[in-house]
């Protein structure tokens, strides 16, 4: 067997995701998007654009992350909701993001930022039906889930890329420079990512925000 090609999408929509997990003579995790019209099948030649069509402005919870598919970087909206609970034990839904790093997420928040979300249910979705399964994301749906808690909105013109730790710390991730320049180049301004990456993305358009924790990137993000 030479490759093996998943097709993925949600079953109502219009765009699918085709992803290469094995692959003899190439490179793997690779993602293809496309999209069905009156023509057939259709390749989407800018899936981060399509992604963030539809984001809604001045929202609270809704925060853009960085991500990155084999070594297409890829742009993606994070929403949360963070409600009261009517529950004894509040409810942890998620579409998209593991559950359980979600949970470990916000457990972070409620130790290390001082976010008493631990009573609180949390619906956490990545729109368009994309799966982030890398610990780069850890960061932008940590700040997605302050966002909402505080119900203040995120900064529109930022991207959130970073991984975290149950200290709080935020740690380096890899292909940082390719995330920045997807990021210029979609007209954001502004990019909050591990301190320990700065030396590796060359000064450019984009503001470099560096945090060395979950607090700092909330503080650093979302307005007053």
């Amino acid at each position: 067997m030479d490759t093996v090609l998943y097709f993925e999408g949600e079953a109502r929509g219009a765009l699918r995701l085709l992803r290469a997990v094995k692959n003899r003579f190439g490179s793997t995790h690779e993602l293809g998007m496309f999209r069905m019209d009156d023509a057939g099948l259709q390749e989407v030649p800018d899936p981060s654009e399509v992604f963030l069509a539809e984001r809604p402005q001045g929202v609270a919870g809704s925060v853009v992350v960085a991500g990155l598919e084999g070594t297409r970087p890829l742009l993606v909206e994070v929403q949360a909701l963070v409600a009261p609970s009517a529950l004894g034990v509040p409810r942890r839904v998620t579409t998209g993001v593991d559950y359980n790093r979600v949970c470990l997420l916000l457990a972070v928040l409620a130790k290390r930022v001082g976010l008493r979300v631990d009573s609180y249910d949390a619906f956490l979705k990545v729109t368009g039906g994309v799966q982030l399964d890398e610990p780069a994301a850890d960061l932008g749906v940590a700040v997605a889930l302050a966002s909402s808690f505080r119900d203040v909105p995120a900064l529109p013109s930022a991207v959130v890329v970073g991984e975290v730790g149950l200290g709080g710390e935020v740690r380096a991730v890899t292909g940082i420079a390719e995330r920045v320049r997807e990021a210029g180049r979609l007209g954001f301004s502004q990019v909050v990512l591990p301190s320990s990456n700065l030396r590796e993305v060359p000064p450019g358009a984009v503001e470099l925000v560096g945090v060395a924790s979950v607090g700092e990137a909330v503080e650093a993000i979302l307005r007053r």
